[in-house]
């Protein structure tokens, strides 16, 4: 199944480990085959993992983007989501939590990182922190 991607003028994303950059006009990308793609909006830098939500989303995110890498950040983020677990009783969020580490023992990381996400928004409501994600859609 081909993915689709609509790009805004000198919007940047990630393409298997590339940073590539929109031209200056719209642009329309077609990939025909499986690649680990994700929108600026989606990149978390390291120097933005400030809270616990981020803690988990930011290894989930290098794994999704370097998936021969992923053992480095394993310990990590089990760390972080135990650490988490244990301080929040929302059952929708803990849900999140078991979900993102199902999927990363599935290696299915992009959908780890979209429960990540829901983690950091939600963290985001609660503490009323100002993110540097965005919600959006589009599957890389």
């Amino acid at each position: 199944m081909a993915l689709k991607l609509s790009l805004k003028p000198g919007e940047k994303f990630v393409l298997n480990g590339a940073v590539v950059q929109n031209g200056d006009r719209r642009g329309v990308l077609i990939l025909q085959n499986r690649a680990s793609v994700l929108r600026e909006k989606d990149i978390m830098q390291a120097e933005d993992v400030t809270t616990p939500a981020r803690r988990i989303y930011f290894p989930i995110m290098m794994m999704y983007l370097d998936e021969s890498a992923a053992s480095k950040f394993y310990d990590e983020l089990a760390l972080r989501i135990t650490e988490f677990m244990g301080a929040t009783q929302n059952p929708d969020i803990l849900a999140e939590c078991v979900s993102a580490s199902r999927h990363v023992l599935a290696r299915e990381y992009y959908k780890a990182l979209m429960s990540a996400r829901k983690i950091v928004e939600y963290e985001e409501r609660v503490l009323n922190v100002a993110s540097g994600l965005h919600s959006g859609d589009g599957e890389g």
